[in-house]
């Protein structure tokens, strides 16, 4: 019995876990992209062994593609011969990473996901365990298949209410990251729950776990419910692989609970220099902007691109402004 990441590491032990024990897992895929699989592959290569399981290693193309210079295209390069060399079945050039493993079907409720990326957290938003680690952790779980985990306290946070039109769950995570600070969340797995959450529709929710990152946090887990099960049987590879487990706390204990009525909020603005700088909108109102990037892992899916266009729709952007636009994933661009 415990908090969410309590049970999920519970279940992959085998035993019931609680926060500060030290566990070595298995990991079911280990992921890794363009800028960081050639460190790992020289950490594998300095290690001596073979892969133990070619199924769960998965790379991506993402961060520097097409390459925009020649060290991008040299590691480009490393990252094919070893894709061709160790006969590797899951290697993909179609986009943003983290969302490419959730519509490939990697991301499974109470799975163990490893990437070499700080916000593999993303993964959480299915109810499966997503952390980033370092390139030579990544070479070392090829080999092993395994990986050390401390259990992590939990800081759970309750949303309730409705936002207003005009106000999106990016709005609510950022206000999350001005209260707690851009180190609160610090080795914490942080649990989102309340009506709110269970209301959102997937792309939304995948926003929280998201940016746990950016508050310090070792993970960021939404509970699995319908709508989890709903996307993978309608949206992936994984139809027909389930059933899948709904984990949910049990009884936990929790380190911290912050709960939060998100119907006042109004549009958010991360300042600069630090995400936790934290204003609402119409305190920048006015503010030039040089340049707006419509795109990353938070933000990049065919819901986000259709409210941009709706706000845009029949608007002309000013010229001395530069708009760029980068879909998440080669499906959502189709």
């Amino acid at each position: 019995m415990g908090t969410l990441i309590e049970e999920i590491f519970s279940r992959k032990s085998g035993r019931a876990v609680n926060a500060g024990e030290i566990l070595l897992l298995d990991v079911d895929y280990i992921m890794s992209h363009d800028n960081t699989t050639p460190l790992a592959i020289k950490a594998f290569r300095e290690i001596g062994k073979p892969i133990l399981d070619k199924n769960r290693v998965v790379l991506h193309l993402d961060h520097a593609y097409p390459a925009p210079n020649v060290l991008a295209a040299e590691n480009h390069r490393k990252i094919f011969d070893f894709v061709k060399e160790q006969e590797l079945p899951h290697f993909f050039q179609q986009g943003v990473c983290h969302q490419v493993m959730i519509e490939e079907g990697f991301v499974t409720p109470g799975s163990i996901v490893i990437g070499a990326d700080s916000h593999s957290n993303t993964y959480g938003a299915m109810g499966a365990f997503g952390t980033g680690l370092g390139s030579t952790e990544i070479g070392v779980a090829w080999v092993t298949g395994k990986c050390w985990f401390k259990v992590p306290e939990t800081i759970r946070v309750e949303l309730h209410g409705r936002t207003q039109r005009g106000v999106y769950a990016k709005d609510v995570m950022i206000h999350i990251a001005g209260l707690l600070g851009m180190d609160g969340g610090t080795y914490r797995s942080v649990e989102f729950g309340g009506e709110y959450i269970d209301s959102l529709p997937l792309h939304e929710r995948i926003i929280f776990p998201n940016m746990s990152t950016e508050i310090g946090a070792k993970c960021g887990l939404i509970a699995a419910d319908q709508v989890t099960l709903d996307y993978l049987e309608n949206e992936t590879p994984a139809r027909g692989k389930g059933p899948f487990e709904q984990i949910r706390p049990v009884n936990p204990r929790y380190e911290r609970v912050l709960e939060l009525d998100v119907s006042p909020l109004a549009p958010q603005v991360a300042c600069h220099p630090d995400v936790d700088n934290v204003k609402p909108l119409e305190q920048v109102e006015g503010l030039e902007v040089q340049q707006v990037y419509i795109g990353t892992c938070t933000n990049a899916r065919y819901e986000d691109l259709e409210i941009v266009a709706n706000m845009l729709k029949g608007k002309k952007v000013d010229p001395y402004t530069r708009v760029i636009v980068t879909p998440a994933s080669a499906r959502i661009y189709k």
